[in-house]
């Protein structure tokens, strides 16, 4: 101890081999010193209260008292993300990390998109109504852009912040020439030990890491491609989905974003095509059952349930009576539904729809 208060005595410590250590801010320390304060609550209790909150607080907006829990301090995080269930076991959204879990084993949870044509963005809600009316809660936000021939899509948490570089860039969605493959990049690695894109378009780079030990770049995770229709002779748009499956319990507790979870040891992918749809003699038109989600008839519209093909090659057939994993369609001039259940989460289910905007001539 002797040693300790020389160096806080700058007349006795003040020497080039035991420097005084730096002066702490004023802030830092009030700062500490709440949130040892709120941290000697027993985590018995504070769970007790916790569970109580989540029992009552079932929908938006009130959930919002959850996360004001866990932002108290690190302890009642821990508490609060330990009681509040996943989107798959609830069926709610509650954290950011809930984006990019799977949904729902049974319903699906209930979202729309909006899109503003005069700046090129689309803005993900979720639905606090069974209409299209509720303002809903913000998820998600996307920006296109042209580089050359190809086009991205940038994916953020933040609406005014669409950076590559900002700790609100979630991932993004590039296309080819023609607009009919796309590929889905993580903007965190999906699993331990995950090779970051080396595409030099696909690299992030002056990225603010959220800890030297986690990597940051473009983790490649899905791809989504349109079969070739020049001739026009197939019907509509027929979709192939292909996404990377991710272990929940492989991640490390200090990354940003808890990754999509998978059964199992989780290896492998899971392969999604298109709910192929009906010729209505009557309409003269093809023809789908979205069970009131879809008002107004679209090329954009679809339906994704699972393939019989796990290697996504060739045609595999697919059971009328399959669930339907992911659902798009319009609404409105600028509005979509977009409704997604297991083993899909919202960033998967959001990226797979905005693959669907934008004219594709060799397609429809």
């Amino acid at each position: 101890m002797p040693r300790q208060r020389a160096l806080l005595d700058p007349l006795r410590g003040s020497s080039a081999r035991n420097p005084p250590p730096p002066e702490r801010a004023e802030g830092d320390e009030e700062e500490e010193e709440e949130e040892e304060r709120w941290s000697t609550i027993p985590p018995e209790l504070l769970g007790e209260v916790v569970r109580r909150l989540e029992s009552s607080d079932g929908q938006w907006p009130l959930r919002k008292s959850l996360v004001s829990c866990a932002c108290v301090c690190r302890r009642w995080r821990q508490v609060t993300t330990g009681v509040v269930g996943s989107p798959r076991d609830t069926g709610m959204i509650t954290f950011a990390a809930s984006l990019k879990q799977p949904g729902p084993r049974d319903l699906p949870i209930q979202c729309y998109i909006k899109r503003n044509k005069t700046n090129n963005t689309f803005c993900l809600y979720l639905s606090l109504t069974q209409t299209f009316m509720d303002k809903g809660k913000f998820l998600l936000a996307a920006e296109r852009f042209r580089h050359r021939a190809h086009v991205e899509y940038i994916i953020s948490f933040d609406a005014d912040d669409m950076s590559q570089r900002s700790n609100a860039y979630v991932g993004k969605l590039r296309s080819d020439i023609f607009g009919l493959n796309f590929k889905i990049y993580d903007g965190q690695p999906p699993f331990d030990g995950a090779k970051a894109s080396t595409n030099r378009t696909s690299r992030r780079f002056a990225s603010k890491q959220i800890s030297p030990q986690v990597p940051t770049g473009n983790f490649e995770i899905g791809q989504v491609s349109y079969k070739f229709n020049l001739l026009k002779t197939r019907g509509p748009r027929r979709m192939l989905c292909t996404l990377q499956r991710t272990a929940e319990n492989s991640r490390k507790v200090h990354q940003k974003i808890p990754r999509a979870d998978a059964s199992g040891s989780d290896a492998g992918s899971v392969v999604l095509k298109n709910k192929a749809p009906r010729w209505h003699e009557h309409l003269k038109c093809w023809c789908l059952n979205f069970h009131g989600r879809v008002t107004v008839a679209s090329v954009k519209n679809f339906q994704l349930v699972a393939s019989s093909n796990p290697n996504g090659a060739g045609d595999g057939t697919i059971d009328v009576n399959e669930p339907v994993l992911l659902q798009f369609g319009k609404v409105g001039d600028d509005m979509f539904t977009m409704d997604y259940r297991e083993p899909l989460s919202a960033f998967q289910a959001f990226a797979i729809c905005l693959t669907s905007f934008g004219t594709k001539f060799a397609c429809e």
